[in-house]
């Protein structure tokens, strides 16, 4: 069940349509995981900076439960979510962090539980 943050300061309307939903796609294929257990949110025109710049720029966060920790593992996905951010948003790879969270299933909640005992 992962669950993935798109923050930005750029506005909404320079945001591509459908954006959200090719992020899940892509989510799914870069961790392997079914599109149908993705939460994604998109959050356009904040106010940020990043390298002491108020530029274009984005911030991902990645939470799961699985294919999360290790170095190699993120690598291989920072490769291939900054590959998707810059073709989709048009923005340099020094214009997006990406932080990646390994969590375990007692520490999301769900259907009234958490995710341990579904």
């Amino acid at each position: 069940m992962p669950i993935v943050e798109l923050e930005t300061n750029l506005p909404a309307d320079r945001l591509p349509a459908g954006l959200e939903k090719r992020l899940s796609q892509a989510t799914a294929a870069i961790l392997g995981k079914p599109e149908n257990i993705m939460h994604v949110l998109v959050r356009p025109g904040l106010t940020m900076m990043q390298g002491g710049s108020t530029e274009p720029g984005v911030h991902l966060s990645i939470t799961a439960f699985e294919g999360l920790g290790t170095a190699e593992q993120n690598r291989e996905h920072s490769a291939r979510f900054f590959e998707f951010l810059t073709k989709e948003l048009g923005l340099a790879k020094d214009r997006i962090l990406i932080r990646f969270y390994p969590v375990e299933r007692w520490q999301i909640g769900m259907n009234g539980t958490v995710a341990t005992f579904l």
